[in-house]
């Protein structure tokens, strides 16, 4: 089994400018792609873990999101950082999109998305760590047994968001301060 970072994408990998669904809108958080590069080099399978609401919303469509996952995809691997998979939830409970509309197992909080990817990948989520921007996303990194999670200021700028008592994360401003401290 091999661990694995978990990502969130909008705020994290990139620069959240509400429903980015096309890569001429896609901005690389700064040090972003370092922080990944270093990661795979130690031996962390990289793996997005994205709410997309922007479907459900009628935003982008489902086919939109895919041509920029390739995009970001094949951009990355330019950069010497290859995705082990990119896990999305199109869903939305009030979304406006009738085929998105509906509670599921895969939007964070919910761990959906990290069991989904450590089962298809065989990952070892005892070893693993987390990336997000959102409280959000630790739950999701909690309730899955994920080792270890970091909630990062988002875009990388500023100080991260608050989190509710009782749930506990390291905190860093960015993904590169973040990688650097759980690699040193």
């Amino acid at each position: 089994m091999q661990k694995a970072a978990f990502l969130d994408r909008d705020g994290v990998i990139n620069i959240d400018h509400a429903y980015v669904g096309r890569w001429e809108d896609f901005e690389f958080v700064p040090g972003a792609i370092d922080a990944m590069r270093q990661l795979h080099q130690a031996g962390y399978a990289l793996v997005v873990v994205t709410n997309q609401s922007g479907i459900a919303r009628g935003k982008y469509s489902e086919a939109d999101f895919y041509r920029l996952t390739e995009q970001m995809r094949n951009y990355l691997l330019t950069q010497q950082v290859p995705l082990a998979a990119v896990e999305f939830c199109p869903h939305l409970p009030d979304g406006q999109v009738a085929e998105f509309r509906m509670d599921c197992g895969c939007r964070k909080p919910a761990p959906g998305m990290i069991l989904r990817a450590a089962d298809e990948l065989s990952l070892d989520l005892a070893a693993s760590v987390l990336f997000g921007d959102k409280p959000s996303d630790i739950e999701a990194a909690k309730a899955a047994g994920v080792w270890r999670a970091f909630l990062l200021a988002k875009d990388g700028r500023g100080e991260p968001a608050e989190l509710p008592v009782g749930l506990s994360a390291e905190r860093s401003s960015s993904l590169a301060s973040a990688v650097a401290s759980l690699l040193a």
